[in-house]
Formats: C-alpha cells, sequence, structure tokens
C-alpha cells in the first residue's frame, strides 16, 4: 500500500504535468451527499483523515487540511503534521488561505463535480481577485493516482411500494413539473439522490445508512424524467413501478442530455447541485435559474401514509431501544463494563431482530464519560474506551425501516454521577420539554423556536454549538432539509407533516456530554378559544424512557413534571406489549411516576 508521503508525491506530479500550482480536494463525491461509498473517499486516500468534512490543499511543496470544530482531536491523531498543515476551515476558510500562498498567473484546479456551483463562483471571485485562475479538471488526479480505489458498488435498486409511500411516482412528478412550470423554467435538474429516490419511490444500497441509488435527475414541466445512474441498479419492473416518462441513462450519457437544453431555461440549486452540471448547461446555452430544489419541501411535508409509517417504525424502534437499556442495565450492575464498540454492536443486534429493519441511519454514537463530550464522536476513529462507573454514558442511534426512519439519543447513568451532572442533565430535558410543548402560528420557522431548547441553560450561562434540530425523512435521509431547528437562522417554515429532531444538549469537555433527543412531527393544534389563528405544535414519535437517575426533581415545574410522567405512561403504554419477563419489569421501573 502506498505511503500518504507516496500519494502526495504522486499528486504533485499530476499537478506539474497539467501546470497546477495547488489543488483542491473536499471531503465530498460527485453526488455532494452527507454519506460517501468507499470509492469516493479521496481526501482520506491522500490525508488518512477519516472524518466527515474538511478540505485537502496540496501544493508543489507543503499540503493543508482544513477541518471544523469537530474534529480537531481526531485530526491530528490521523494526519501527518510533517506532511501537511493543520488549519481550522472556519476561522481560516481554506480558499482565502490558498489565494494568499500563491502569486498573480498561478492555475488552481479543481473537479467541478466536487464543488456546488455557489462554491465556484466564490472560489472563482476570490482567486481573480489577485489575478489567479481556477481551472476545472477534466479527470480528477486523485483517480488517476488511486490505482486500487474500490470498483462501484452495483447493487438492485428497491421499488419501494405505495402502501409505504402513499403516493404514486407519476402524480409526484407532474405535481413538481407544474411547480417547475410555476417558475417559469422549462425543467429542473434534480440533483439530490434523495429528491430523486422520493420522486421514483425507490431505495437503494449504494451508501451504508442511507437508502440511495447514487444518480441525479432531469424533470421536465410535464412530469417527463430521465434519470442518469448506471442502468444496471434499475430492476425488472421498474417502469411499470413508476410510469410513464421516465427514461434510464447512463451517467456517461449526462453531457449530451445536458447539452441539449440549449435554449431552455432549468431550474437548478446553486448551493446543494454540483458545478460541473450547471456549467455544463450554461456552456451549452442554457438559462440557469438560481432556486431550491422543488422537491424538498413536500418531500419533508410527510403525507398521512408516510406519517403512519413512521409512528409505527418508532414503537419497533422503541422496542429494541428499550431491550438494549435494560440489558444495559443488568451489564452494569453485575459489573461488566462493556466498551463502546461493543455496545453499539450490541444496540444493533436488537435493532435487526425488528420487522421491516433494514440497517443503521447514521454511524451509532456510542460514547462513554469524556467522550460524550465530543458530540460527533466515532468509537471507531480509534480504541473504543469502556464505561466507567459513576458517569454517563451518551447513545445516538437510528433505524432505517422500510416504513420510517428513526434517531434517538439517549443518555444513562453509569453508577451514581455526580450532583453537577444530574443538574445539567435535568436543565437539557426542560429544553427538550419546552420545545415539545411548543403551540406556534402558521408561519413560523425553527430559528424562532430554538431559544425555547436553550432557556434553561442560557439562564444558567451554558449553552450547546450544534443545531436543536434537523429534519429527517421517510426511509430516507436521517439529515433532510429544508426546514431546522437553531440559532443559525433558517427561513423554512414549519408544516404540518414536517418530521425533525428535538435535541438539546450540554458537553463538558473531557468529563461528560448529555443528549435528549425524540424525534417529533408538526400537526396541526387547531385554534385558541377567542381566535381565528390557526396554531402548530409538535407529536413526539420516539418511544423510550429517559433515565429516572439523572433527573433533579426539584428543577422541574408541575407543567414539566406532568409532561414527562406522561410521557413515560406513553411510552409504558405503547411498548410493554411487547416485552416480557425481566424486560418488561425494566419498563414499569423505569417509566415509574414522579411525584
Amino acid at each position: 500500500m502506498q505511503t500518504i508521503s507516496v500519494r502526495l508525491q504522486a499528486l504533485r506530479a499530476q499537478m506539474a504535468e497539467a501546470d497546477l500550482a495547488a489543488l483542491i480536494i473536499p471531503r465530498a463525491d460527485e453526488y455532494l451527499g452527507e454519506y460517501i461509498p468507499e470509492r469516493n473517499e479521496r481526501l482520506r486516500w491522500v490525508s488518512g483523515f477519516t472524518g466527515s468534512a474538511g478540505v485537502v490543499i496540496v501544493l508543489p511543496d507543503t499540503a493543508a487540511i482544513f477541518v471544523d470544530g469537530r474534529y480537531t482531536v481526531q485530526v491530528r491523531q490521523q494526519v501527518s503534521e510533517e506532511l501537511f498543515q493543520i488549519l481550522h476551515l472556519l476561522d481560516q476558510p481554506h480558499v482565502e488561505w490558498l489565494a494568499k500562498q500563491l502569486e498573480a498567473g498561478d492555475r488552481v484546479g479543481y473537479d467541478a463535480r466536487m464543488h456546488t456551483l455557489e462554491w465556484q463562483r466564490a472560489a472563482n471571485k476570490t482567486l481573480q481577485s489577485r489575478q489567479i485562475s481556477l481551472v476545472e479538471v477534466a479527470e480528477n488526479p486523485v483517480d488517476r493516482c488511486w490505482h486500487d480505489r474500490p470498483d462501484p458498488a452495483v447493487h438492485p435498486a428497491l421499488l419501494l411500494a405505495e402502501s409505504y409511500t402513499g403516493r404514486h411516482s407519476l402524480d409526484k412528478r407532474r405535481a413538481i413539473g407544474a411547480a417547475i412550470e410555476k417558475k417559469g423554467a422549462d425543467a429542473a435538474l434534480i440533483f439530490a439522490a434523495d429528491s430523486v429516490a422520493w420522486l421514483l419511490n425507490i431505495r437503494g444500497n449504494d451508501i451504508p445508512a442511507l437508502p440511495l441509488v447514487l444518480g441525479y435527475a432531469l424533470l421536465d414541466q410535464n412530469g417527463d424524467m430521465v434519470f442518469f445512474t448506471n442502468p444496471e441498479k434499475i430492476p425488472e419492473g421498474f417502469s411499470a413501478h413508476v410510469g410513464e416518462g421516465v427514461t434510464v441513462m447512463d451517467e456517461r450519457e449526462a453531457t449530451a442530455v445536458l447539452e441539449q437544453q440549449a435554449g431552455r431555461k432549468v431550474l437548478a440549486d446553486p448551493q446543494t447541485a454540483n458545478a460541473w452540471c450547471q456549467l455544463t448547461l450554461e456552456r451549452a446555452g442554457t438559462e440557469l435559474i438560481a432556486d431550491q430544489d422543488p422537491v424538498l419541501l413536500p418531500k419533508a411535508c410527510k403525507n398521512e401514509t408516510e406519517i403512519a409509517g413512521m409512528r409505527s417504525a418508532h414503537i419497533r424502534d422503541g422496542v429494541a431501544e428499550t431491550r438494549f437499556l435494560a440489558w444495559l442495565d443488568a451489564e452494569v450492575a453485575a459489573g461488566r463494563l462493556h466498551d463502546e464498540g461493543f455496545l453499539s454492536d450490541r444496540l444493533y443486534e436488537f435493532r435487526a431482530g425488528q420487522d421491516l429493519f433494514k440497517d443503521v441511519s447514521f454511524d451509532t454514537i456510542s460514547a462513554a464519560a469524556g467522550n460524550a463530550a465530543m458530540c460527533h464522536y466515532n468509537h471507531r476513529n480509534g480504541t473504543p474506551a469502556r464505561l466507567e462507573m459513576d458517569s454517563v454514558y451518551l447513545v445516538d442511534s437510528g433505524g432505517q425501516y422500510l416504513d420510517g426512519t428513526t434517531d434517538i439519543t439517549r443518555t444513562v447513568a453509569i453508577g451514581e454521577p455526580g450532583a453537577e451532572v444530574r443538574r445539567m442533565f435535568t436543565l437539557v430535558l426542560k429544553g427538550h420539554i419546552a420545545l415539545d410543548q411548543a403551540h406556534f402560528p402558521e408561519g413560523t420557522t425553527g430559528t424562532q423556536l430554538d431559544i425555547l431548547a436553550r432557556q434553561f441553560l442560557w439562564q444558567q450561562g451554558f449553552d450547546y454549538d450544534h443545531g436543536t434540530g434537523h429534519g429527517v425523512g421517510c426511509y430516507l435521509s436521517v439529515h433532510e432539509g429544508p426546514q431546522r431547528i437553531a440559532k443559525v437562522f433558517n427561513g423554512t417554515e414549519l408544516k404540518p407533516g414536517m418530521v425533525l429532531s428535538n435535541e438539546p444538549g450540554y458537553y463538558k469537555d473531557g468529563t461528560y456530554g448529555m443528549r435528549c433527543e425524540n424525534l417529533v412531527v408538526v400537526t396541526e393544534v387547531g385554534k385558541v378559544a377567542g381566535t381565528d389563528r390557526k396554531m402548530l405544535g409538535f407529536e413526539a414519535l420516539t418511544l423510550a424512557p429517559f433515565d429516572l437517575r439523572l433527573v433533579e426533581r426539584d428543577l422541574l415545574n408541575e407543567a414539566e413534571l406532568n409532561w414527562l410522567n406522561d410521557y413515560h405512561v406513553k411510552v409504558r403504554e405503547m411498548i410493554s406489549p411487547y416485552l416480557e419477563g425481566e424486560t418488561l419489569d425494566w419498563l414499569q421501573q423505569a417509566t415509574r411516576i414522579l411525584q
């Protein structure tokens, strides 16, 4: 196997041949999704870094890797500081940094398939201001040097029945086509793989934890659609499943089809679709209309069938989570303090035993004691730690089921954590309850609600550095837009049928971390007496007990105590029929009424 040093030498030879003074390698692939297959882990190949976000810049005599605050520890464990400068992605924006390293007339190479059009235009502007050229490479230099690159996996797509989707593909495509026409476009580039999956009612196995078929599409205003993917993934019965108007083409034929759009108006999202598709359209004489992916909002607002499926999936997931939590308590009581990897695997086994289970919905965050202070910790990036007595264990996990996607975090007492831990957990739980109980008028955004979850921490001078809630798909991506609950502005109003997480937390560096996460669905709660304004609220989907050993009863007011008791009654009623013996006894105790 080549060393990182040898790989950098090979890349620099490619750069010299192409007269490039620098090469930009993002942690991304041509589909720009959150998760990428092993074959496309180009940044990992060149640096050894396994995190989910970052950028490498290779220059003739040096290299730099940029990561955000989640990975400042990990990057120094995995990346050679003799070969790379380690820089902060936000504090030192990589294009601005690069511009200062180069001279006027230098050429910077980039693969337009790995970047959004928005990034390309901003980077081009920054570099041009210093007379530096941003040069699109015809073939990715990493691919030319990566001689043992894994072959592309070919997994047949799953044709997801209408009993799960609640709506036929043709109906969806025509509805989105009508929306495209209203925007003044002839067609739209449907670039996100989960948008394509939703439109065609298909799922796949191209990426672990994300049930997608990699590819993208061009959708006409009449609902006709060209799907660019590997045709070998298309199973028998596909045409009958999707209905008329869908053509499957190999991705290698995309250039010709995009160039045929000359003279037409094509809607594309510059923030999410790759630059290559849009630049190809633009160079062919297509008029680009910059707008949000037209599938995002309809996909986010789940229909009755999807919501019913999500509820059912969460019952089964709650059974698995409860069995795991009961087993974990018994193991700790017996003095068996397992490591994070073993615990993650054991939780997977409980989920895998449930009907309709397909996969996890993301890599489980299994974090003991101080590791829980890293909110995106991954036990696979080092040696998994063992549970520690008189501390907490944080487990953030989820499942992909044919009828829904789950995501739940529970913080568990291991032994007897101290008063500080119980106090902080209760402040986090109070924020969770406040958000869960919110009633809000139509037009409200997640940004406007975010403070509800943080208020009790803020009052004590604390906070957490992640968003409070992300959208969740239905047997799709566990991180789904456009809705979000966060301090960072998000202008998408919350609408009935949207599923989001409710996950405030608190993290004390090197000591402990905690998070209380349920998934909720936005519902109509009617009008307040004497008013005409329609109000919305949240219904909790997740069904698993919060650890009452971590709750400081005196910090809860009566309304919060009633919420906690009512929630646990609901959990007990919904989950008990599927449990027996010691696990059922454990659930009865775990959901006991607090006085």
